[in-house]
């Protein structure tokens, strides 16, 4: 599956509330999205539109490492 070009970092929170994520902080131009689910585990998305794809697999595969599965399935997962 191929990583989206177009996704803001407003939709890929709102994605991530799918796997227990939630914005605990925003500073500036990032946010800090926390989740209790496997263990406690940090991300900051930026609020960039759209997300560099550099950047958005950066996170998408810290955020699949943390919950044992690949890019593919989390992003069938977030349907994105």
């Amino acid at each position: 599956m191929k990583i989206p070009r177009d996704i803001n970092g407003s939709a890929l929170a709102k994605a991530m509330r799918k796997l227990g994520y939630s914005v605990v902080r925003q500073t500036g131009s990032h946010m800090m999205l926390t989740s209790q689910t496997n263990g406690e585990h940090h991300t900051t998305v930026p609020f960039h539109k759209p997300t560099k794809v550099g950047t958005l697999t950066g996170i998408l595969k810290g955020v699949a490492a943390h919950h044992g599965i690949t890019v593919e399935q989390l992003l069938t997962r977030l349907e994105l």
